[in-house]
């Protein structure tokens, strides 16, 4: 991830959620990034992900025709994964052309931001807020005000 306010944003998000979420069984959150050198298109892509993927994690693909979910049922899913001893989860963004479709269907979820297409560096700050706001609801700290 480059240098800017994006990976600004993501650092700090990041920060917030480990802080938080240390106390209720979350995190730490890490990033892996895989860089297809080689230009093999989705399925190189999608290989280099799965070798990224710890085994028995719960994959949650990030796609724009997944779940909508609003930010406290994003929290309990994430309360539900920790409760149910799943102790690993990668959020996975696909790049320019989206993830495989292999790798979508392999996924335990598919989750939306909207039916837009993001950048994905835009999708990591979106994911990051997500995270740490699921983490703020499950405190009861007051961050979420809905």
């Amino acid at each position: 991830m480059k240098t800017g306010p994006e990976a600004t944003l993501v650092t700090d998000y990041q920060t917030r959620f480990d802080r938080t979420g240390r106390a209720l069984g979350l995190g730490p959150l890490t990033l892996h990034e895989v860089d297809d050198r080689k230009g093999g298109g989705m399925a190189a892509e999608a290989a280099l992900l799965r070798r990224a993927i710890p085994d028995g994690a719960v994959l949650v693909a990030l796609d724009e025709r997944g779940k909508l979910m609003p930010s406290p049922d994003f929290a309990d899913k994430l309360a539900g994964w920790r409760d149910a001893g799943r102790g690993d989860l990668a959020f996975v963004i696909g790049g320019a052309d989206g993830l495989a479709p292999e790798l979508r269907a392999q996924a335990d979820m598919a989750l939306s931001f909207g039916a837009m297409v993001w950048p994905h560096m835009l999708v990591r700050v979106m994911l990051t807020e997500q995270l740490y706001r699921a983490a703020s609801i499950l405190a009861r700290s007051p961050y979420h005000r809905a």
